[in-house]
């Protein structure tokens, strides 16, 4: 199929910073580019065209303004209908995500001196994870998860996408992060592709783990040795659940940060977002962020790649919701808005920390293991005696507690969405069920 002419520019200016990207690109991310169309000569017409002959863009207007109806506006305080109900740019808006990209830097402080793109808007990290897989992944590509993971993945990547997904061990024996079975599957992979794609997602979901210094310490150097050796590596950090962390032990900062600069064949995805880090779920924004060794102008290569993201997103959902930006962006200013911050992550605290207290009554035992956790939104347990499926509705049926089977064995306990006070009698009905069940 014939590539587009500004798809070249962009693959040329690419593979002359790192050739290796092209060969990660899936098909369809070698045929991406961001249309000199309709946005373009907007854009133009918006700096030279006088406003009362603007002709170009798709909304309506009146006396030169937005045009919008009161009872809509009557729900919006404080934002104007330009920055509400008029399109954003497929990017993203620029200001959101300049200041997206320093309050990465302050979040991850050794990312100092480290080059990364400016992050462009996804319409969530759901969105962000099919826009690269657009990019990236082709039918038959191997990705790598462990075996404890978000179950939109598969319909994301294996269903949607039809890569194939490997799996490891999320824990070793005793706890912890089970490098060894890590570095296994990864060197497996790469003895038999010329491009293996891993996901790292710290907090997990649904364990609600993150891994330690150390730990985020060799997973690196696993993933830039196997580079090394000549295999062409993607490591994703999906951040959905970043700073959420209850204890001490877990890696403050995000794998992003000790990836991005390790190799020219390690390509370095983070997808964050607004979503759980200001509790705004429902705003749907999302960022999509790249770091890899590049010869040359760094902000050359970047743009051609944030390009090529932004064609990806203007060819599926145009772009994200202008007033959700808009939302997030005012908030970021806030001065008020990490203490505020701060507040509901210990009221989360305080509710992890809770069920590690209830959880260790021994007579417990023998029904369940409780996975290790330490951030995050979740918790899992392993049962002993009960099928978790069958257990999960019996639950909610007798007991009208609402919990999520996984496989066999796992149930996933959201302690995010249960206040502190109802967390003893949360698992006291679970421990209930599961002794009803055995009889």
């Amino acid at each position: 199929m014939r590539i587009n002419p500004i798809a070249q520019e962009l693959n040329a200016i690419i593979k002359n910073g790192n050739p290796h990207l092209m060969e990660m690109f899936s098909k369809t991310g070698r045929r991406l580019y961001f249309p000199k169309g309709i946005l373009t000569q907007s854009a133009e017409a918006r700096q030279k065209a006088y406003d009362k002959f603007n002709a170009t863009i798709g909304i309506a207007t009146e006396g030169l303004h937005t045009m919008c109806l009161p009872s809509v506006m009557s729900y919006i305080n404080e934002i104007r209908p330009s920055d509400s109900l008029t399109y954003a740019p497929s990017f993203g808006i620029f200001a959101l995500r300049e200041m997206w990209k320093e309050s990465m830097y302050e979040k991850n402080p050794s990312l100092k001196g480290k080059s990364v793109s400016l992050p462009v808007v996804t319409n969530g990290i759901t969105h962000g994870v099919s826009v690269f897989a657009d990019m990236f992944v082709d039918p038959d590509d191997v990705l790598i998860f462990p075996d404890k993971m978000w179950g939109n993945n598969y319909l994301i990547l294996s269903v949607r996408g039809d890569a194939e997904i490997r799996n490891y061990p999320l824990f070793a024996e005793g706890g912890g992060f089970n490098l060894d079975g890590f570095e296994a599957v990864v060197r497996q992979e790469a003895e038999n592709n010329y491009k293996v794609v891993v996901f790292l997602n710290f907090p997990n979901n649904p364990t609600g783990y993150t891994v330690t210094d150390e730990e985020g310490k060799r997973i690196a150097e696993i993933l830039t040795k196997v580079a090394e050796e000549g295999t062409n590596i993607i490591a994703v950090t999906d951040d959905a659940y970043f700073g959420l962390r209850y204890e001490d032990e877990p890696m403050k900062e995000s794998l992003f940060s000790r990836l991005c600069d390790c190799h020219p064949r390690l390509l370095a995805v983070k997808l964050d977002g607004a979503t759980k880090e200001l509790f705004v779920w429902g705003l749907r924004v999302g960022f999509v962020t790249y770091g890899t060794v590049i010869e040359g102008d760094h902000a050359i290569f970047y743009d051609a790649l944030e390009r090529k993201t932004a064609g990806n997103i203007r060819g599926s959902v145009s772009n994200a919701s202008h007033l959700g930006q808009s939302l997030v962006f005012k908030a970021l200013k806030s001065p008020n808005i990490q203490k505020e911050r701060e507040e509901k992550i210990d009221i989360l605290r305080k509710r992890a920390l809770r069920v590690k207290e209830v959880l260790a009554n021994p007579k417990y035992n023998d029904v369940w293991e409780i996975y290790p956790f330490n951030s995050g939104y979740f918790m899992c347990l392993k049962l002993k005696t009960a099928d978790a499926e069958e257990l999960r509705s019996y639950l909610l049926d007798k007991y009208k507690v609402g919990l999520i089977s996984i496989g066999k064995t796992d149930l996933r306990v959201a302690f995010s969405s249960v206040d502190e006070e109802n967390i003893e009698a949360l698992f006291e009905s679970i421990y209930k069920g599961a002794k009803e069940l055995e009889a």
